[in-house]
């Protein structure tokens, strides 16, 4: 059996896809070792030319091209024709630190791991380091101490869900409801906790392996309304679908923290682009039964909006968008 698939979710990314593949390419994994799953979803740009030269020049990249069913879509035909022991997803704008491989497969198999989380850092265009978001991550705890899923997190995950951020046993994926859930923003999100919590041996490294690339343009910095309206729907989705997961778990308190700070980004949405809906989309909030709002290991000024929502959500709403549009 491979040790490994990666895999790589493409839609239109020719201007970053080289330098992802080529940072894949330059490991301390025997070629052998390791597959490449390069999944084109449906490219317009000449990103599956790009991945077609190297599908050519390498034999462990292996090149699937479908019609767009989006990142949920793209990952889960890579799932499913996945050979290697583990699984590792990189997004296609991103690259890996060069010779990290041998070391998680390494700690994988050391360990007996279902589940290994490596650190992570943001870089911009220029792939310099920028770490404009440290103070959302206060909690973030890397020990490396081996201890079942749904401890790991509600103790040490933090809030920052990111798919890419872990090598999972490829076993788990043959489990029902493992894959990812299509047509949504914030499917690592809604996905991650399903994943945790059926596993038993998790933990951390502090190793530095992934480089994730802040560019204009992505989903959450779109500013398109229709999208932002996506975005607003989809974030309604993802807490009813965290309430659905919580209630079967006899430790509530990081389902109840990601809820939180859910609540208070779409009161963010509702300030900026959507305040002649606030009435019906505060009635909403109320309608899911998540107030008052828990406070567990969010950072300040996510704790200070939440006991002005627990308060009250309309004069909270008003206020902020007083201040918004005299900013």
């Amino acid at each position: 059996m491979l040790k490994l698939s990666i895999i790589v979710p493409v839609y239109n990314v020719s201007k970053y896809l080289a330098k992802c593949l080529d940072s894949l390419l330059v490991q301390d994994l025997m070629i052998e070792e390791y597959e490449i799953i390069v999944v084109n979803d449906g490219s317009t740009d000449n990103s599956g030319e790009i991945a077609k030269e190297y599908a050519d020049k390498y034999s462990n990249i292996i090149l699937i091209n479908q019609e767009n069913q989006g990142l949920s879509g793209a990952r889960n035909t890579g799932i499913k024709v996945a050979q290697g022991k583990y699984i590792q997803f990189v997004d296609s704008d991103d690259y890996l630190e060069p010779n990290v491989l041998k070391t998680l497969v390494d700690k994988m198999d050391g360990d007996s791991l279902d589940v290994l989380r490596f650190n992570y850092q943001n870089v911009n265009e220029n792939y310099e380091v920028y770490e404009p978001y440290k103070e959302h991550k206060p909690f973030v705890d890397y020990r490396d101490e081996i201890c079942d899923g749904l401890t790991f997190l509600t103790e040490r995950l933090g809030y920052g869900c990111y798919a890419w951020q872990f090598i999972i046993k490829t076993d788990i994926f043959t489990k029902d409801g493992n894959l990812f859930k299509p047509g949504i923003y914030f499917e690592d999100t809604e996905w991650t906790p399903r994943i945790l919590t059926q596993t038993h041996r998790v933990t951390s490294t502090e190793f530095m392996v992934y480089n994730y690339l802040l560019r204009s343009g992505s989903i959450t910095n779109s500013v398109s309304i229709e999208k932002k309206r996506k975005v607003l729907d989809d974030k309604m989705a993802l807490i009813q679908s965290l309430k659905e997961q919580m209630s079967d778990k006899s430790d509530k308190r990081w389902y109840e923290g990601m809820i939180s700070a859910t609540v208070v980004s779409i009161v963010g949405i509702i300030v900026t682009d959507f305040y002649d809906d606030k009435d019906k989309i505060l009635k909403k909030l109320k309608s899911f039964d998540v107030f008052p709002l828990s406070k567990y290991h969010l950072s300040k000024s996510q704790k200070k909006k939440i006991a002005l929502i627990n308060i009250s959500s309309n004069i909270l709403c008003w206020l902020l968008h007083i201040l918004y549009k005299f900013k």
